[in-house]
C-alpha cells in the first residue's frame, strides 16, 4: 500500500488490488468503480460495484462499512477524492486504486467490454 503525494490518501497498486479481490472470503474487499455510466459501458472490472461520482454523495450510505473498499476510476484522480470523502465520513478501510482502470488494463488484468 502507498500514500498518494502529500494528501495522505491511502493507495494500492492494481496487482495488489486484484490479489485482494481474488480471495474466497465473501466479506473480503469490494471494488467500487466511481466512473460515469458511459465510461463503464466501454470497459469495466468484472464484479465491481458501480456508484458514479456524479451521484456518489446520495448513494455512499449504501456502501458497507464492515468490509474493505477499493475505489477505482479511470486514472485515480476521482477515486482519490471519493476515498478521502469516505474516510472523512466514517468509513475506516478505504483505499484508492492507483492508476485506475487505465493501469488495470495495462497490467493485463481481467476486464469486460460492451
Amino acid at each position: 500500500m502507498t500514500q498518494q503525494g502529500t494528501t495522505g490518501i491511502p493507495g494500492i497498486a492494481v496487482a495488489e488490488a486484484a490479489s485482494r479481490l481474488s480471495g474466497a472470503d465473501p466479506q473480503g474487499a469490494l471494488l467500487v468503480d466511481v466512473r460515469e455510466d458511459a465510461e463503464l459501458v466501454e470497459v469495466r472490472v468484472p464484479g465491481a460495484t458501480h456508484v458514479a461520482t456524479s451521484g456518489f454523495i446520495e448513494h455512499a450510505g449504501e456502501l458497507p462499512k464492515d468490509r474493505p473498499l477499493l475505489i477505482m476510476c479511470a486514472t485515480g484522480v476521482r477515486s482519490a477524492a471519493v476515498t478521502g470523502y469516505l474516510l472523512r465520513s466514517g468509513w475506516t478501510d478505504v483505499t484508492n486504486v492507483d492508476g485506475g482502470i487505465v493501469a488495470w488494463q495495462r497490467a493485463g488484468l481481467p476486464v469486460e467490454r460492451g
